[in-house]
């Protein structure tokens, strides 16, 4: 939310109609919904974790709240979000991407993806195929074992975070073509590049060009 408002800038005051929140140990956010299309506006900038997301979505649509809905990354899976709001409820957000959708039928013969399923078909047998945090979690590990490959015999914690800040150009196979991990001294913030995505009633479409935040400093 801090970083939103910084985009928008001076403006932030005048476009932000109304805000609200909630805690993780609420049972339901119907309410907050419901004041936010009471206060008549016609863009949603939502930022919750998947069980809030997905009961954002299918309140909205229930009560015919059609807002331009923006959706944070971090709730943009299509099994863990978007399969208990509802596809049809889901059709039309706008989220961002920097991995592969699992459940996006081009990624199918892709070996990045290939290799992520017969990771979870050994490992994770039971994990959904359609949870986008088990390709989080896979990439995050993979990410780590690059850390570590790159300490050597060096495992000291100095060594450990000295690296962690030392990634160039490091690609994970479920990234999407174009997104590489890079860190530096100063620089903790791995994925800099991400996509906007559309999602079409079956599955998320990627839209416009590879957004990079390191050419927009």
């Amino acid at each position: 939310m801090k970083g939103f408002k910084e985009g928008l800038g001076d403006a932030a005051k005048r476009v932000i109609i109304m805000e609200q929140t909630y805690e993780v140990t609420d049972p339901t956010i119907d309410s907050q919904i419901v004041k936010l299309k009471n206060s008549g506006a016609n863009v949603f900038f939502n930022v919750t974790i998947p069980k809030f997301a997905a009961q954002a979505i299918k309140k909205a649509f229930e009560i015919g709240w059609k807002p331009t809905h923006f959706l944070n990354n971090v709730s943009a899976s299509v099994g863990a979000t978007l399969v208990p709001a509802g596809l049809e409820a889901s059709q039309g957000l706008i989220s961002t991407q920097y991995l592969k959708d699992s459940t996006d039928p081009q990624w199918k013969n892709d070996k990045g993806y290939k290799d992520w399923a017969a990771f979870m078909q050994k490992y994770y047998p039971g994990g959904d195929l359609a949870d986008a945090g088990n390709v989080y979690g896979y990439s995050v590990a993979q990410t780590v074992v690059q850390v570590l490959k790159q300490c050597g015999n060096d495992l000291s914690r100095e060594n450990v975070l000295r690296q962690a800040a030392s990634l160039k150009n490091f690609e994970l196979p479920m990234a999407l073509p174009g997104v590489k991990v890079n860190t530096g001294p100063n620089d903790f913030y791995p994925i800099e590049q991400e996509q906007l995505i559309k999602f079409d009633g079956k599955e998320w479409v990627r839209f416009g060009d590879l957004y990079d935040a390191a050419r927009l400093k």
